[in-house]
């Protein structure tokens, strides 16, 4: 029987090393090509991180980065947030603790925020994919719709101020010179039986060298309007 989990949100300086060591362990479980360094210099580009810690042990089971920020797009205010890494030990794939948490904590964070509000989101796999397609209703890229060029235009404005150089806007794929952290085998595996999700198959035309690290450009607007009713039970 799987241990209750518990969730917390701390400013990244905060954050001790011996907590970094743990969250970078749940981390090396998932992605190959990995190293303390990189993960280290990664994670200080955030400035929130979401923990999910077991009840009896206190021990890091889960985690995600997040970085808030406000720039300026075509003479108008906006909020970004760059999601980073969200990764949950495999003992506890498809519990809710850690989207619960992360929807919680943006919507805490933006709150007083009038100007929209938008979720940048890269994913080198297609699980991470999916949490577009179960929460939000209107996503992109997505296999049912066209991307709007104004909403093509913006992703890409965000995507290079981000990424520079190593965003390439005619894929609409993020490509690490120094870093890419593939999936490990069997952390996303394309079975049959996920490629009758339309979905699924759409992630992997779209970023069809994933398995190197190759991570997919992704947006949506964060509002109560744009949740699916699963969103919405997650928003409570």
């Amino acid at each position: 029987m799987l241990q209750s989990l518990t969730s917390q949100v701390l400013p990244r300086q905060s954050l001790t090393p011996e907590t970094i060591q743990e969250m970078f362990e749940v981390f090396n479980e998932n992605f190959a090509q990995t190293s303390l360094e990189i993960f280290t210099r990664d994670l200080n580009n955030k400035n929130w991180v979401i923990l999910i810690r077991d009840d009896e042990k206190n021990k890091v089971q889960g985690f995600s980065t997040l970085g808030i920020y406000e720039t300026e797009y075509q003479s108008q205010r906006i909020t970004a947030v760059y999601s980073g890494d969200t990764i949950i030990r495999r003992a506890y794939w498809g519990t809710p603790e850690l989207p619960k948490k992360w929807i919680h904590t943006v919507l805490e964070k933006t709150e007083n925020m009038p100007q929209p509000v938008y979720w940048l989101l890269i994913s080198s796999g297609y699980k991470t994919y999916r949490f577009l397609t179960v929460f939000y209703k209107e996503f992109y890229p997505s296999y049912n719709r066209p991307t709007p060029p104004e909403t093509q235009s913006l992703m890409n404005f965000l995507a290079s101020q981000r990424y520079g150089d190593d965003f390439y806007p005619d894929l609409g794929i993020v490509r690490f010179k120094d870093g890419a952290t593939p999936l490990r085998e069997g952390v996303a595996e394309v079975t049959d039986e996920r490629l009758k999700d339309e979905h699924v198959t759409f992630y992997l035309e779209k970023n069809p060298h994933h398995d190197r690290g190759d991570e997919l450009v992704c947006i949506t607007c964060i509002h109560s309007d744009n949740f699916t009713p699963a969103g919405r039970r997650m928003a409570r």
